[in-house]
């Protein structure tokens, strides 16, 4: 953590065009906190799902909660069997263990900001990243392999 002279530590802000950036698939995220600035307490991101884009599969934290405000758009959770469809302005809060997945369902983008409670999961955005980057979707195997990394499983069907 950056301090200053007097030992008061360092505001963050990140602006409209500031933040890490990550294409996962038709998904945009931008990382506005990582966990540096909070003592890895809170991770931070914007997601901006195409329309129609179908979502991770349904999964479950062990170690973090996961929370998505829905800014625009909306946005389909599914947590076990049943389904919410939630429009801009409805907070969702999955605490660990709860299996949940989401979906943009609409023909329209939706945004949603989402918290990582401690920062566990941002890193594994970055390896999700990096293995569309490999020009095709991660296979189910491939995405538990990785999702494991981070205290996080599938859900069982």
């Amino acid at each position: 953590m950056t301090t200053h002279d007097n030992d008061t530590p360092a505001v963050a802000i990140v602006g409209p065009d500031d933040g890490e950036v990550l294409m996962l698939g038709t998904t945009r995220m931008r990382v506005l906190e990582d966990g540096r600035t909070t003592g890895h307490r809170l991770g931070l991101a914007e997601s901006v799902l195409a329309p129609h884009t179908p979502g991770p599969p349904q999964h479950r934290h062990a170690r973090h909660d996961e929370g998505f405000y829905v800014i625009s758009g909306s946005v389909r959770f599914t947590v076990g069997e049943e389904s919410y469809d939630v429009m801009a302005g409805t907070l969702v809060m999955v605490p660990p263990g709860a299996p949940h997945t989401f979906a943009n369902v609409t023909g329209e983008p939706a945004v949603m900001l989402s918290t990582f409670t401690p920062d566990l999961y941002v890193q594994y955005f970055r390896d999700l990243r990096d293995m569309f980057a490999t020009g095709r979707p991660p296979t189910p195997g491939e995405s538990a392999e990785v999702m494991s990394r981070y205290a996080t499983e599938p859900a069982a069907s």
